[in-house]
């Protein structure tokens, strides 16, 4: 599979990638756990059917010590035993966040008020953020038809 667009060549978008490399720098660097974020992102990307994304943040979390098993487990998070109370919330907010076009109300006030159980204001937005953030790339990424299997860890963290 080819891509429709090639990323980075293209000088317009090379202008806004160096932004959205900045934003995801500023992501990273908050103070929710890494691997929360990967799961997130991983999340995320599962839902929207982002292969390059899927292929990225699976590799990521694996390099940085997340087990097969959770990785795997995500796509049911709810059903299983291996995730935190905290890894629970945002992995909810997540899902809702992702899905505002099927929830009519957008993120109910529970599932704010569960993750604001376990992130102070910072983290909150900073997952507020990621979820924005992701669903933007996935988006990018799905329409252009960016292929998969390739990346290689460390590349764009």
């Amino acid at each position: 599979m080819d891509a429709r667009l090639d990323f980075f060549t293209d000088p317009t978008a090379g202008k806004a990638l160096k932004h959205f490399m900045t934003v995801g720098k500023a992501l990273k660097d908050s103070s929710v756990p890494a691997a929360t974020q990967e799961l997130v992102a991983l999340r995320i990307s599962q839902i929207n059917g982002c292969a390059v994304c899927i292929d990225m943040h699976t590799k990521e979390a694996a390099v940085a010590g997340e087990s097969p098993v959770r990785l795997n487990l995500v796509a049911a998070w709810r059903e299983a035993t291996v995730f935190t109370e905290a890894e629970r919330a945002a992995l909810l907010l997540a899902e809702e966040g992702t899905r505002v076009a099927d929830a009519a109300g957008g993120v109910r006030d529970t599932v704010w008020a569960r993750a604001a159980e376990h992130y102070d204001g910072e983290q909150l937005t900073a997952l507020v953020m990621l979820i924005s953030f992701m669903n933007m790339v996935n988006r990018l990424n799905v329409i252009t038809r960016q292929p998969a299997g390739s990346y290689q860890p460390g590349t764009f963290h």
